[in-house]
């Protein structure tokens, strides 16, 4: 079964994620994935430097990640076709590895995909768990770690699918406003009740 992992900004993912790790699971990090896709060598970097130009590879052939940024910053279009570039090859990777899992012998792999309600890839997984937290706390985390302001961690969480919404396009929904022992528990238990030993 693959399995999608997913919530909202500072919900408390990866602590998640971790812990599915401990309990042998494999779990696919399309943050990650997409970093590796874009290094020297891999075709979508060869496709971006085609697209928006040769300005956008430094010196020693790797991605210029600000200069991108500033060219698809507010540009709606070039960010679209940039997705377009990105997202197939995230993807692709994503399904690769998870094979690859499966024929050493893992039934379950996790796909850890912050996005993957709002890039639309519920197909990719037979099963989603949110990992959950209500807005203040998420609000509060996200100021704490990333030392933003209220106004701007807000407007972060605004520019994603709701949470309220997220639950209930979700299988299952982990309460991560809690202890870490708790979060651990609900785990097991959703865990259980979907046959993943």
């Amino acid at each position: 079964m693959n399995i999608g992992l997913t919530g909202g900004i500072a919900s408390g993912k990866s602590t998640v994620a971790e812990m599915m790790r401990s309990l042998s699971l494999p779990v696919i990090d399309a943050d990650i994935i997409a970093r590796e896709v874009v290094e020297p060598g891999e075709p979508a970097l060869d496709e971006i430097v085609h697209v928006f130009g040769e300005e956008m590879r430094n010196h020693d052939g790797s991605l210029d990640r600000k200069k991108l940024g500033s060219v698809i910053f507010g540009d709606d279009e070039k960010r679209s076709k940039l997705n377009k570039i990105i997202h197939p090859a995230i993807r692709k990777r994503m399904l690769n590895d998870a094979k690859t899992y499966k024929e050493n012998g893992h039934k379950h792999v996790v796909l850890d995909i912050p996005l993957l309600f709002e890039s639309e890839l519920e197909y990719l997984v037979d099963r989603i768990l949110l990992v959950y937290v209500d807005s203040e706390t998420q609000l509060k985390r996200l100021v704490e770690r990333d030392s933003s302001s209220r106004e701007e961690a807000a407007q972060r969480i605004r520019s994603q699918i709701p949470i309220e919404e997220k639950k209930k396009l979700a299988d299952e929904v982990l309460d991560n406003t809690g202890s870490r022992e708790d979060t651990e528990e609900q785990l097991k238990v959703i865990l259980e009740k979907w046959d993943i030993e």
